[in-house]
């Protein structure tokens, strides 16, 4: 099916794609998590959870896979080198306790997936210790197994782990279509240039699209 996307249409093959759902765990969306204790306006990347919750609801009743991820470390953060952890001046760092429980450790109430976009039975969950969803985890050999061809994201923040994933996807050939409205960062200027630099030079990194043309061929399908 075609999507209407930039920089040009999108050939979206459902049957061989994947929804890939960044990060959108309970410590950077909701408020007394860490991304609040960095000083940032959490209210931002909550505006998007209904749009995600619609494009998550339609490619599930497609039958499509859907992958989400989290970004979580190992409770002795074997997996959390110290210029990760120690790097800047925040009021809590990982690994610390916070008002979700410890930041950012697997298993931690606050390094749960919003309830919004929770995952189902059999959904793939990845913890991912950095920002791509590639690096040091399994994720590669499942899209494979799966016989996977196309990605596309949605999540958070859209300049950091959406980016970065999109970017190692590429590098290891899947088609990537970004849902514009389905991503947000803290700081809406850094969206706004991650967008743009995805979709340069012909889609050098991937297409975007708004939701609504995947929902559209989705419901015309």
């Amino acid at each position: 099916m075609q999507i209407d996307a930039q920089p040009f249409p999108f050939e979206l093959d459902p049957a061989h794609a994947a929804l890939v759902i960044i990060d959108m765990q309970r410590d950077f969306v909701e408020p007394g998590g860490f991304g609040e204790t960095l000083g940032n306006d959490v209210s931002l990347l909550q505006a998007i959870v209904p749009a995600c919750a619609a494009m998550l609801s339609a490619w599930r009743q497609a039958g499509g896979l859907v992958v989400h991820t989290r970004e979580a470390h190992q409770a002795d953060l074997s997996d959390c080198p110290p210029a990760k952890r120690l790097r800047g001046n925040p009021t809590l760092r990982i690994g610390d306790e916070g008002p979700m429980g410890r930041i950012l450790i697997a298993g931690e109430p606050g390094n749960q997936i919003i309830d919004a976009l929770a995952p189902l039975p059999g959904e793939i969950v990845i913890d991912k210790p950095g920002k791509g969803a590639f690096y040091a985890t399994p994720l590669q050999n499942l899209l494979q197994q799966a016989g996977i061809r196309q990605l596309l994201f949605m999540g958070v923040t859209t300049e950091v782990c959406v980016q970065t994933s999109m970017r190692e996807a590429n590098d290891r050939g899947y088609d990537c279509l970004l849902l514009e409205d389905c991503t947000e960062s803290y700081f809406p200027h850094f969206k706004a240039a991650a967008v743009e630099m995805m979709r340069a030079q012909g889609a050098i990194v991937g297409w975007t699209a708004p939701s609504a043309a995947v929902l559209a061929a989705l419901a015309n399908k």
